[in-house]
């Protein structure tokens, strides 16, 4: 098409040249008779001769001879010129008319460029008819579905069957689906920048989302940097710039909140509380998160295949002492895994009680009087269900060493790489790890730790997941009781890991901060708050491992990435209870088997884009669906995604 227009366009210009020429000929023709006429008038006065009039004539005529005859030849080639100029005209208007249009429209000129018209009025909003065009094309709604439900797990299919509709269908009830498509790792990116980016370390440092901060920079080793998102759909932040630092320490972290440098930290030290609370120039802000610290085993691991060796050690361990010299005020040693504020997180047994001579007995029938070695893995990172993380470590290594006999190594290790080691039950050895709850039902803390496809703590056991999986079905807590009971019971006979403690703990911020808080589930919305002034600094535990929260676990990266990106609902400032986000409801059929949200009309991603119900089946598709072509991620883990649905759809049969 742009090698036609070109010559069309010479061939035009070669037709102007030669009607130039023409024009030429003819001035010089119109002078020439102007003279003639000039002496005709001289002659008539008398002041010539008749000879002379008549050499001026002769003149004319020749000259006009001469400018025929070069009209003539000229005329035959602009003739000839013009022949080719509308025979190439004919060809291209025959071609853009049959697969496009003659205007100076969006739809024409997208046909004429060979684009889609969304593509063409992404990059020339202002062409007219961008946005008639837009609203004229009919949406097409994609979708992701495993091939059947033999899979185990609980989606089925998601689609987008309007603009603003997602239907989920699942395998299998499932009431608790609000809770957990509230979780930030459901949060939605849109599609084209997801396919732009590929799935992988473009997404993992470089999200684009709807919330009330859009990420500028992201300092390694120091700090992100946010902006206030301007065309946020609900009510925006106060303040211009938001920015992340962190510190493993907690004594770090207070000073530089009493300097002034940061206006909230993270997990204030138990040794601090009172200092704060003394402080007028601060605010104590405790933390009604429900959490648990375990000691865990991967089972696949000699001696740890021996359920005696695990229940040795769940005997003889002292976890008064250790909640008693390493908790602050308000934790409490764990009689079950999950927490007794969560509904039938405490049905069933309580856990053992501290008897280290029965200990060392079990210990012995499992043919290990002397103990054994082994090592403590754990990772350096102050969090509220583990506050002293090395001191911990050190106390449980000699507890056993006195208790059992078990010569223990303590390990630290970077905390991404303790974190992919131990989801992936790589750790030889017993370590240190803990939960605080994402969401207010009893399927956070078990369905995640105890799920079929989850190989933290070696091989899964069925006498726990497969009645977790039909407690899960099951809406009514009181009606679902019995089966936690049965599970929990499980849990403690089999000994998968030992619950340590539930912790309590607090955040901490300068008293100016207007409306500074904490929420029970979930990072704080810091576009709540108000400092008084245009940044905002915030301290947290340690350095995000990435941003793209569909495949990470950690705290710190989920805290970043909720000021980014918005899932379809989201937590209360103040309590568990659900509320709309960028879905503004999802409602349940009868059975709780199919999920139909409405979406938020009118919501742009900070690119300028706009957000439908394809952005929403794309974000999960890449979670979900282990075959998607963007299921790359940063660890390739997707444990929420993996563990929360009972497995991911479409897993190809070598992996």
């Amino acid at each position: 098409m742009v090698d036609r227009k070109w010559k069309i366009a010479i061939k035009v210009v070669r037709f102007i040249n030669e009607m130039e020429k023409i024009m030429k000929k003819v001035h010089v023709f119109m002078l020439m008779l102007a003279l003639v006429m000039s002496l005709s008038l001289v002659a008539c006065g008398g002041d010539t001769t008749e000879e002379a009039v008549e050499d001026v004539v002769a003149e004319v005529e020749e000259s006009a001879e001469e400018v025929a005859a070069e009209v003539e030849d000229v005329v035959e080639e602009v003739e000839e010129a013009a022949e080719e100029v509308a025979e190439e005209v004919k060809d291209v208007e025959e071609e853009v008319a049959a697969a496009c249009c003659m205007a100076m429209t969006a739809d024409c000129l997208a046909c004429a460029e060979g684009v889609e018209v969304a593509e063409y009025c992404a990059d020339n909003p202002e062409t007219a008819g961008c946005e008639e065009t837009e609203e004229a094309m009919p949406f097409e709604g994609t979708s992701v579905a495993a091939e059947d439900c033999e899979y185990g797990g609980k989606i089925a299919s998601i689609e987008a069957t309007d603009e603003h509709t997602v239907v989920f269908t699942m395998c299998s009830p499932d009431p608790a689906f609000p809770a957990k498509a509230a979780f930030t790792p459901f949060g939605i990116q849109p599609a084209e920048h997801i396919a732009a980016t590929g799935g992988g370390e473009d997404l993992v440092r470089n999200p684009i989302g709807t919330g009330p901060f859009v990420l500028d920079e992201w300092i390694a080793g120091e700090s992100l940097i946010f902006s206030r998102n301007d065309a946020y759909w609900g009510e925006g932040a106060a303040f211009d710039t938001l920015v992340v630092r962190w510190s493993t320490e907690g004594a770090a972290r207070l000073l530089e909140l009493q300097s002034g440098s940061v206006d909230q930290i993270t997990n204030l030290s138990p040794d601090d509380f009172e200092t704060v609370q003394n402080d007028e120039n601060l605010q104590f802000i405790p933390v009604a998160n429900p959490n648990v610290m375990y000691l865990a085993m991967t089972n696949t691991f000699e001696p740890f295949t021996d359920v005696k060796v695990r229940q040795a050690i769940a005997m003889g361990i002292d976890r008064q002492r250790l909640v008693d010299f390493f908790y602050p005020e308000g934790s409490e040693v764990a009689s079950h895994f999950t927490p007794c504020s969560i509904p039938n997180g405490c049905t069933g047994e309580e856990w053992y009680e501290y008897d280290a001579d029965a200990a060392k007995a079990l210990l012995a029938e499992a043919g290990y009087p002397d103990g054994f070695e082994t090592t403590i893995y754990y990772r350096d990172v102050f969090r509220g269900y583990l506050p002293e993380p090395g001191s911990v470590a050190v106390e449980l290594q000699t507890q056993l060493r006195d208790n059992l006999g078990i010569e223990a190594e303590v390990v630290v290790m970077e905390s991404g790489e303790f974190i992919d080691e131990s989801t992936a039950g790589n750790l030889d050895g017993l370590y240190m790890l803990g939960w605080g709850a994402d969401y207010p039902h009893v399927t956070n803390f078990l369905d995640y730790h105890f799920a079929e496809t989850n190989p933290q703590f070696g091989e899964p056991f069925p006498e726990i997941y497969e009645v977790l999986q039909e407690a899960s079905q099951i809406g009514d807590p009181a009606e679902a009781a019995v089966l936690y009971e049965q599970a929990n019971n499980a849990i403690k006979a089999l000994v998968p890991m030992v619950p340590m403690a539930h912790g309590a703990s607090a955040s901490a911020a300068l008293a100016s901060v207007d409306n500074a808080h904490f929420r029970p589930f979930g990072a704080p919305l810091f576009h709540r708050a108000d400092p008084g002034k245009d940044t905002y600094v915030f301290m947290q535990n340690a350095e995000p491992l990435s941003i793209y929260c569909a495949d990470e676990s950690d705290g710190e990266s989920l805290a970043v990435c909720q000021q980014v990106v918005e899932p379809l609902l989201g937590y209360a400032i103040d309590s568990g209870d659900v509320e709309p986000r960028l879905a503004t409801s999802c409602e349940a059929n009868a059975d709780s088997t199919v999920w139909t949200c409405a979406l938020r009309e009118g919501v742009t991603f900070h690119d300028g884009s706009t957000f439908d119900a394809n952005d929403v089946v794309a974000s999960w598709a890449a979670g979900i669906d282990a075959s998607n072509e963007y299921h790359v991620g940063r660890s390739g883990a997707w444990a929420y995604y993996d563990y929360l649905w009972n497995g991911l759809m479409n897993v190809p049969a070598d992996e």
